[in-house]
């Protein structure tokens, strides 16, 4: 384990080796684990990207901020970081562990890299720490849309629609497949003023609105660009798929879309 390589990937080199070893220890493998490192360097985490938010974005109220930081940190986050590291080659984990695969789990990747913020910042102090951070974020935030990072599709089209001064989308259940104890929902949502009709599926009802609004979203905006000429395009009577099913209504009938499955139940 070549843990001077994890160091150059850090741009950040150990006074106590120690410490980098008991950070990238999961609890499997010993009692000496990386938890209270974990602890700690979520603490940091969240001051550093609170802090760099508060600088970068000066227009934005604390709501906005809390959202931008939230998604900044969560596990998916911290998971990417963590990949673009490298750092499941480097996991000390048990025997257990290794065979299910534990150095792909998101969850464990992401407590690593909180777990080596935490020891940087016991090795050298805060602003050793800082510094690490803002290296991973501030390329980052360069392709960070602060008005859509963090809300969800059905948000997003609404947001959009009021921005156009165009009714808000409606929902339906038109159909639920599978057993009783792993259904799937097919939603339809409707724009009736874009002429937009799509379908989403997911394993709930708002999982399937969710599919649907952002499919929604991607043919409203489609819609709405205006050509060189200035006029603005219609949907294209085409069969789209996301989460297995969705169609846009065209003008004429015979242009239109295969209908979709008439509501019901099936297996």
């Amino acid at each position: 384990m070549n843990l001077q390589l994890l160091q150059t990937r850090l741009g950040y080199t150990f006074r106590d080796a120690g410490l980098l070893q008991q950070a990238l220890t999961h609890r499997s493998h010993s009692s000496l684990h990386n938890e209270r490192l974990e602890f700690l360097g979520d603490s940091i985490l969240n001051c550093v990207v609170a802090s760099i938010l508060y600088e970068r974005f000066t227009t934005l109220d604390e709501g906005d901020l809390s959202r931008l930081r939230a998604n900044l940190v969560k596990q998916q986050a911290l998971f990417e970081i963590a990949q673009k590291l490298e750092l499941s080659q480097f996991l000390r984990l048990g025997e257990g562990e290794l065979k299910s695969g534990g150095f792909r789990r998101p969850s464990i990747l992401a407590d690593t890299l909180e777990a080596l913020l935490g020891a940087i910042f016991l090795d050298t102090g805060f602003d050793a720490a800082r510094d690490v951070i803002r290296a991973f974020y501030i390329p980052l935030l360069e392709t960070v849309d602060p008005s859509t990072l963090g809300k969800d599709a059905k948000t997003l089209l609404q947001e959009f629609l009021q921005s156009k001064k165009i009714s808000l989308p409606t929902y339906n259940v038109v159909a639920t497949h599978g057993a009783a104890h792993s259904q799937e929902f097919e939603v339809e949502c409707l724009v009736p003023k874009l002429n937009i009709q799509v379908f989403g599926r997911g394993g709930s009802r708002r999982a399937g609105e969710q599919a649907a609004a952002r499919l929604a979203l991607e043919v409203a905006q489609q819609a709405l660009n205006k050509p060189a000429g200035g006029r603005k395009t219609k949907p294209r009577a085409a069969q789209l798929k996301l989460a297995g099913i969705a169609t846009v209504q065209s003008d004429s009938p015979a242009q239109a879309a295969a209908p979709p499955e008439q509501p019901g139940t099936t297996s």
